[in-house]
């Protein structure tokens, strides 16, 4: 077997002396979709920022890679190739659109650029210039994702994908990680929407109380969608 992109085994952390992640398994495969799912406070995000440097280590480890993450600064994990679009999008909204694209921007060969982002986004290609404060949520969420994108990752992790947003523009957004995920492009998507998230996912981890409680396929997801989600709302 191929050694995976990223492996989180018993992951264990928190902030400052408050515990808040105690046994964490996470895998994902170069090119795969895997979904993380949970209730509020359930240690999603928390996962998302230990992989990403923002959780202080208590346990466990975190390879990507095959490089191990821990004790490692958050602009050297992003360097390494984690694309992330953060729960709440955190855009300078002073900023035009064009300059959020290319703040953070690691050119690579045939990588993307803000021609190639927004062909994936039209309608930002016609308001480059507008600052991100004068954008819908819709938009914002647009922005980030091609922000992330802009930094040519090797795996784009999603904090709640498509939270808040209306009915289209959530439509708009699974499309555009089916389209990544045909392009190759490993993502990680926290959200909320069982049934697209099985159509979409290669492998699912449902965290409670800070552990990993249930692990499946996206087929396992779908046919067992009721009972994961009663685990949701419980």
């Amino acid at each position: 077997m191929s050694e995976p992109l990223l492996d989180v085994k018993s992951l264990a952390g928190g902030y400052g002396a408050i515990d808040v992640l105690f046994d964490i398994d996470l895998r994902i495969e170069q090119g795969q979709v895997v979904a993380l799912c949970g209730r509020n406070g359930m240690g999603k995000t928390s996962t998302i920022r230990a992989i990403t440097g923002a959780l202080t280590h208590r346990g466990g480890t975190i390879h990507f890679d095959g490089r191990s993450l821990v004790g490692m600064p958050p602009h050297l994990i992003a360097r390494l190739g984690i694309g992330l679009v953060p729960e709440g999008r955190q855009l300078f909204p002073s900023l035009s659109i064009r300059e959020n694209l290319e703040v953070l921007a690691r050119g690579a060969a045939g990588g993307w650029t803000v021609q190639k982002v927004t062909e994936l986004f039209p309608q930002l290609g016609t308001m480059l210039d507008r600052p991100a404060w004068r954008t819908s949520g819709g938009e914002q969420q647009m922005i980030a994702i091609s922000r992330a994108l802009m930094t040519n990752p090797k795996l784009l992790i999603l904090d709640e994908a498509t939270e808040g947003l209306a009915p289209l523009v959530r439509s708009q957004i699974w499309q555009t990680l089916h389209r990544l995920k045909t392009e190759g492009l490993a993502l990680l998507v926290v959200d909320k929407n069982l049934r697209a998230l099985s159509r979409i996912a290669d492998f699912c981890y449902v965290l409670e109380r800070g552990r990993t409680s249930w692990r499946g396929t996206g087929e396992q997801l779908a046919a067992e969608r009721e009972n994961v989600e009663r685990m949701l709302t419980v």
